[in-house]
Parts: structure tokens; sequence; C-alpha cells
């Protein structure tokens, strides 16, 4: 399979730029996972295509404002630093722009509060940074960070926590998981006094979620890995639906991208942490879920490939055409599929 094999027209006036006043008013797009059948919804009705005893599993990670602009320290360049992930001791793998500019020992810095020394250059703009300054960082972040929203949304984001989901906890993220989103605490009540059973996992979303496919074949590109953790309460809820035979569906790609890595690495669910870079496209195997709530995702993308995975590429690029034509919003702020076999 190549690349363009996953590509879509979306013309740009479809590209969402502002959530939604009201998150749960968005639109659904219920596709069954084997035939393709659709049928369009808004996303509060999500609870009527749900069962008691399914097991909701949502990605509780929390984006942090980790996007700094600063400057070198000997040529005054205007230096952007993304922080992807916590590599610990307050060092951080990041994203940088312009990359050409550093070099292993420069100095940059964001004001007084913080500053950051380059310590290893990664390639395709990636570095490994030290932070340094004197207080708690995240509260330092939340003063001169910016939230790292994607580049197809030109629009200033008035609200900070619109970027998050209702239920983030976990601070980490480098980019939302979307598809989480949707949901207010009202229908998470709502969804819970049906008797469906709503789990969390952790995935720190960093550069292995939205990272382009730049190779021609899928199966050249190489996955950057992200931080995952699964509690043991999570898993035990887990093990058990699937001993019954009840339904597990993960709420975006992060949360499939984690379950799937623990089945795979260890064959049931158990309490782990670590890094994953699994790429799952079609020809993979599920193990983990048997629905999957997600939103509508970037042409020739890793997520693109994961969701026709999990259905069959004619069937997601054929919704995408009917979302498309219907003028459904797409990507991070846009409307939601949920992929489930509906007999």
């Amino acid at each position: 399979m190549t690349t363009n094999d996953f590509d879509y027209d979306l013309p740009e006036e479809l590209i969402a730029q502002t959530p939604l006043k009201e998150r749960s008013s968005s639109r659904l797009l219920v596709m069954d996972k084997t035939t393709g059948e659709l049928e369009h919804r808004v996303f509060s009705d999500i609870i009527n295509y749900l069962y008691p005893g399914d097991v909701l599993v949502l990605n509780n990670t929390k984006v942090i404002p980790a996007r700094l602009i600063g400057e070198k320290e000997d040529t005054k360049a205007v230096i952007e630093l993304l922080l992807l992930r916590d590599l610990g001791n307050d060092t951080w793998e990041c994203l940088s722009r312009p990359y050409k500019r550093l070099h292993v020992g420069t100095m940059i810095s964001f004001g007084k509060e913080l500053r950051a020394e380059v310590l290893s250059l990664k390639g395709e703009g990636v570095v490994e940074v030290k932070l340094l300054y004197e207080g708690i960082l995240m509260e330092i972040l939340d003063r001169l960070g910016e939230m790292p929203l994607p580049p197809y949304i030109h629009e200033k984001l008035e609200e900070k926590d619109r970027y998050n989901t209702v239920y983030a906890k976990v601070e980490g993220s480098a980019a939302a998981p979307t598809a989480g989103l949707h949901f207010t605490e009202e229908l998470l009540n709502q969804i819970k006094a049906k008797g469906i059973i709503v789990t969390y996992v952790t995935l720190h979303v960093g550069l292995g979620t939205f990272r382009p496919v730049e190779e021609e074949k899928i199966e050249d590109h190489m996955m950057h890995s992200e931080f995952y953790h699964m509690s043991q309460e999570t898993a035990d809820i887990l093990n058990l639906a699937k001993k019954e035979g009840r339904r597990i569906i993960a709420v975006g790609t992060t949360s499939t991208r984690t379950l799937e890595s623990v089945m795979q690495l260890y064959h049931r669910f158990q309490e782990c942490s670590g890094n994953t870079s699994i790429f799952i496209y079609p020809g993979y195997e599920f193990l983990a879920i048997d629905g999957l709530i997600t939103n509508f995702h970037l042409p020739k993308s890793t997520l693109v490939m994961l969701v026709s995975a999990f259905s069959s590429k004619e069937n997601i690029l054929h919704a995408y055409r009917e979302a498309v034509n219907n003028k459904y919003r797409f990507f991070s702020f846009g409307d939601a599929m949920f992929i489930i076999n509906k007999r």
C-alpha cells in the first residue's frame, strides 16, 4: 500500500477553526464497520448506540501550554520549541523551528523565568533540551507557553480549556486526544447511569501521532514513541469485559493505540507504563477493541490508516466523501465518527 491510497479531497472551508459552543452538539457519523452503512446523528446521540455492560475507554492526558517562543542568547534569533516528551530530570524532547539555527550547547531564553540548553540534535527538527528554571515548571508554562494548536488552525483559541477534554488529568501532552473533546460531564454521567462502564488510560500525544507520512510505501514509515500508562483498575475492568464477551469501545486513536500496545505485549490487560511506537494500518488484526469513536483525520495520515484498518479503506474513504458532501467539520475541532458493528 502507498501513502497516496489514503488521500482524499477536502475543501479548506471544512477544516474547523474553532470549537462549537456546546461540546456534544457536534455531528456524529455512525458507520457499520463491516458493511459501511452510514447514519447521520448528533454526538449526544452516542448514548443510544452504547449498551449496559459496554466499557468506554478514554485517554485522560492533559495538554500543556507546550509551545514556547524564545530567542538564542548569542544572536537573538527567534526560536520556537514545542515540548513533546518529558525524558526526566528536566530534559525534554522538542520539535524546534528553525532547526538549522541550533547546535549542541545553544542557549535559548524565554524570559527571566525559563531558559533551555540544547543537548542533542536528533534530525527531522527534533532536539533534546535541558530546561533551566526555578519554581514549578507547569506554573511557568502556564504563564509563558501557548497551547500547541495544529498548523491548520489559524484562529486564536479564546478559551485554553477547549483544547482539553473535560476529564483531562495527567499533564504531559503536546496535542489533544480530539475524539474526547465532544464529551461533557453531563453526557458522561448519562452514559454511566445507563450502565456503561467508563475507565481511563493515559497516552501523552507527541510526535508519533501527528508526524506526516512522507514515505511512498506506508510500511517504510517509522513512528516516534509516546508514553502510555494503564492502571490495575482499568486492566481489571477490561479483562473482565473480555472474559464476559462485553464490548470495549475506545474513544480516540490514542486510546486504541494504548489498548492494542498492551495486548500485543502481554496478551491480556495489566498495569503497565512504557513507550509505544505501534503503527496500525490495514492488515492489522485488532486484539483489544470492538468499537471506535474518532474524529475525521488528515489525508495520508497514520490516523486515517488506523481507522481504515479497523474497518476498511474503502468504507472509510466512502464515509469521508459522504462527510464532505454533507459539510461535516473536519480535524481537531471538527465532528466525530462512531465505527462499530451495529447489528
